[in-house]
């Protein structure tokens, strides 16, 4: 039996799906359905159990015992709106709550893979996991790293495994409940649809317009690479997970229009408020994550994209 946070959220719903087609076993979802039209992800899933947020940690809090039967958590469950400033929310929803989960799984040895954000390098140009690459530009981003430097401190012993996966631009189905959250995929996708032209950037950081780049990543290769953790228990460690070929937005655009066989592109200009708040530029550094032996190939901007469109449009 396995336990997925968040499994409600847009990356934790394609998890759940996959683990369950993969292992055949048990799933418990824990989430928040406050913002009920998340359901939509998971009402096709057939999980075992749903257990409320606020549900599961009192749980955790009383008796750690009940995770005895638990043979791995996947901690996909976070606040992951970079727009978000409530510090003390963040950090409560992001960090302490973490801190619970992770101790409560140490104790039953219990395998904890979580996801990290490659928002801990905030404008570093250098994406290799190191202390003096990582500069968060937001509080969202200063809570993960500050989980991933407590996690860095575990002395494990060799029946626990505790791995953080610093996800870069996850994109694909069910992300459409994140609203301003959603990938530019996404929204690209609905502004061809809708208005016949995707909305970029103009020039910004250097950058011609459109073409700040970000390391885009197709959620089914996350979710490959959480079950290969999972099969691969011996193995702990923070690693990044992107792509590594960073593809620009341009780039993006132009594969929606041309799987839509229309649409243009227009540039707006770079708001103020997003100066010294924007990544324009990330490129997961893969030699750490390499070494583990994972030889996973993650699909390119075009045949991620095309997966994307196909599912959208089915």
């Amino acid at each position: 039996m396995y336990i997925v946070t968040g499994g409600a959220g847009f990356i934790g719903s394609n998890l759940v799906r996959a683990l369950i087609k993969s292992t055949q076993e048990d799933v418990i979802v824990v989430d928040d359905l406050t913002q009920g039209r998340k359901f939509l992800n998971i009402a096709d899933t057939a999980i075992s159990d749903y257990m409320d947020q606020d549900e599961f940690l009192s749980r955790l809090e009383k008796d750690r015992a009940f995770l005895s039967n638990i043979k791995a958590v996947f901690h996909q469950g976070a606040c992951s709106d970079t727009t978000e400033w409530d510090g003390h929310y963040m950090m409560k929803n992001n960090f302490t709550y973490s801190k619970i989960l992770l101790h409560a799984c140490l104790e039953q040895n219990v395998r904890f893979i979580y996801a990290s954000s490659a928002a801990v390098y905030g404008s570093s140009m250098n994406f290799k996991e190191q202390i003096e690459n990582e500069a968060p530009l937001n509080v969202y981003g200063y809570s993960k790293l500050l989980f991933d430097q407590y996690v860095r401190k575990l002395k494990l012993t060799n029946k626990q495994q505790v791995v953080g996966l610093r996800y870069f631009n996850v994109y694909g189905p069910r992300e459409s409940h994140k609203g301003s959250m959603a990938s530019v995929a996404y929204h690209f996708n609905k502004q061809i649809q809708v208005k016949g032209s995707a909305n970029l950037f103009k020039g910004s950081h250097g950058y011609k317009d459109g073409e700040q780049q970000r390391d885009f990543i197709y959620v089914d290769d996350v979710c490959a690479v959480n079950l290969w953790f999972l099969l691969n228990s011996h193995i702990s460690g923070i690693y990044n997970l992107g792509t590594g070929n960073p593809s620009s937005f341009n780039a993006v655009a132009n594969a929606i229009i041309n799987w839509h066989k229309k649409g243009n592109i227009n540039y707006i200009e770079f708001p103020d408020e997003l100066e010294n708040a924007y990544q324009s530029f990330t490129s997961a550094d893969l030699d750490n994550f390499r070494r583990t032996g994972c030889e996973i190939e993650f699909a390119g901007i075009n045949k991620g994209i095309n997966q994307y469109l196909n599912y959208l449009s089915g």
